[in-house]
């Protein structure tokens, strides 16, 4: 690709055109859902290493597989109370929260 493409060449300018810079509405909208879908990925991945159907750690944690089928499809908010119970309870893992202000 030459210097001069106006197509990307990182991911960073992609997501700026994409969702404009970061800060902006529809930037701060896409990171959000990005974490959101990324939560549910990880808690898959741990649910498959322990050898967990999502029927197996519903019944664990006191929640259906429903449930935990929405959130590891991105299809559902989480509350923070019942993350907890799915990663203590249904995982016997432990929850790191990282805050961050932007700028």
């Amino acid at each position: 690709m030459k210097k001069n493409d106006k197509k990307p060449t990182h991911l960073l300018e992609h997501l700026d055109q994409q969702y404009g810079k970061k800060g902006s509405r529809q930037r701060d909208y896409f990171e959000q859902e990005f974490e959101a879908f990324r939560l549910g990925v990880i808690l898959q991945e741990m649910r498959k290493e322990k050898g967990l159907t999502q029927a197996a750690l519903a019944s664990k944690c006191g929640t259906t597989k429903t449930y935990i089928s929405r959130i590891e499809n991105n299809a559902s908010d989480i509350r923070l109370s019942t993350l907890m119970r799915i990663i203590y309870d249904g995982l016997e893992g432990s929850l790191q929260l990282r805050v961050s202000t932007k700028g």
